[in-house]
């Protein structure tokens, strides 16, 4: 029931619902994880509403989703909760897309959508992105020798996860039939919400696979093309690896990397490489939307709020390159190019 019997307004309890367990799992299939974080934000703002506002559970309404409640919602979080900003940003995002849900489904929340979304939550530092540099990145993917077969898979897991940026989830549920070798050799990828994007492959890693696949999947036309491509022997039958395997074999190149290169981190984790062949790309000079295709983001501001900016070392180098020497005459500034320096146009 969408609407309450005795106000006859929209139900908020019906739209939640039907929020949580229809439309984001059967509409968007949207993982079980981002279900719960949206869960968990809601139950943020109802707790805050019982807890601080004192109004019972049965009585809350869209009505309690007014500017007022929701700006005073997040004081609460800040100042007696201590939530981090982010935790902030997170919560509030949740809210306004539940609020955005429901003004589709009923008019009469279109305007308290819409109020909902002129607010903003706190501002929280940036942290610099963490990423590998060219020696530490040679130590992890040389870390494992080949001397067994298991030291030449994680050495090959690691080789095709850095050079295809690819999410953890995304390469331990790689298949046979997701692989072509033949020119121009790429690899499908499959990631969040089942949608595909094709990652070309570098000469050096279809020689790397040619020779892995020869050893761990012999007489190829005779194996199923939902083979995985990464797995353990259970029971004589291949099984994917989990996410979890993937970050251990990480960790134990990391750790075996740090007798070459002791500035590798402490904590490393599988994103990190898909970060720094990012960055690899960008600082290579690789723009922005082909960066953004390869890691499978949607929005190009996605990318750009995480790649986009200069590093110190970049930054060293444009401002040696704009300081002239004593030999160059310096550029005139004309009228004209003054007003164009300093025009808003």
């Amino acid at each position: 029931m969408k609407r309450n019997p005795n106000t006859d307004g929209p139900n908020f309890w019906s739209f939640a619902r039907d929020y949580l367990h229809t439309y984001m799992s059967t509409v968007r299939k949207c993982s079980p994880k981002t279900i719960a974080a949206y869960r968990i934000s809601l139950e943020c703002f109802l707790g805050y509403l019982t807890n601080k506002d004192h109004i019972k559970r049965e009585h809350v309404s869209f009505d309690h989703f007014d500017r007022a409640h929701l700006k005073a919602w997040l004081v609460w979080m800040a100042e007696d909760q201590h939530y981090a900003p982010k935790t902030i940003a997170l919560r509030l995002t949740a809210i306004k897309a539940f609020l955005a849900y429901s003004s589709h489904e009923e008019f009469t929340l279109v305007a308290l959508s819409q109020a909902a979304k002129t607010l903003r939550s706190p501002t929280s530092p940036k942290a610099p992105i963490a990423y590998l540099t060219e020696s530490e990145t040679r130590a992890i993917l040389s870390a494992y020798t080949g001397k067994t077969a298991k030291s030449r898979r994680n050495r090959m897991l690691l080789i095709l996860l850095y050079d295809t940026a690819a999410r953890v989830s995304e390469i331990t549920g790689l298949t046979l039939g997701d692989l072509s070798l033949t020119e121009p050799g790429h690899v499908t990828l499959t990631g969040k919400r089942n949608k595909t994007r094709v990652v070309p492959l570098t000469d050096k890693t279809i020689e790397h696979l040619r020779v892995y696949l020869a050893e761990f999947h012999p007489n190829p036309t005779r194996q199923p093309t939902t083979r995985p491509v990464f797995y353990s022997l259970h029971q004589g039958l291949p099984m994917g690896l989990s996410v979890d395997t993937v970050s251990q074999v990480l960790k134990e190149a990391a750790r075996s990397g740090r007798m070459n290169s002791p500035t590798i981190p402490e904590t490393i984790h599988c994103h990190m490489l898909r970060k720094t062949k990012a960055m690899d790309l960008y600082r290579q000079g690789v723009p922005l939307p082909i960066i953004m295709r390869l890691l499978g983001h949607e929005n190009t501001s996605t990318t750009a709020t995480f790649y986009a900016f200069a590093t110190m070392d970049m930054m060293r180098e444009a401002v040696n390159a704009a300081i002239p020497t004593i030999n160059t005459p310096l550029r005139e500034l004309t009228e004209d190019r003054l007003q164009a320096l300093y025009s808003l146009r």
